[in-house]
């Protein structure tokens, strides 16, 4: 089983597409990390003024599915090669 994963996840490990921030390499899935959760912070005062905030569910679930699905987008729209 070791032997038919080790191959797989050595080919993938060059797929990740490195930023070059003052000449130290990141990978760009740390990038959309941070601009999700920024974006998420912009979120949350709408849902206060709004006063959808109740209505969201729990907000332990909520927020980080946010922030997961804010980063999933801002990859396919900067990182996405297809």
């Amino acid at each position: 089983m070791v032997a038919a994963i080790l191959p797989s996840t050595l080919a993938f490990t060059a797929c990740d597409p490195i930023i070059s921030i003052a000449g130290a390499n990141f990978p760009s899935w740390l990038f959309c990390m941070l601009i999700g959760a920024a974006l998420a912070a912009l979120v949350r005062p709408l849902l206060l003024l709004s006063r959808l905030e109740s209505n969201v569910g729990p907000l332990t679930i909520f927020y980080p599915s946010l922030i997961a699905m804010l980063a999933m987008i801002v990859w396919v729209i900067f990182f996405d090669r297809t």
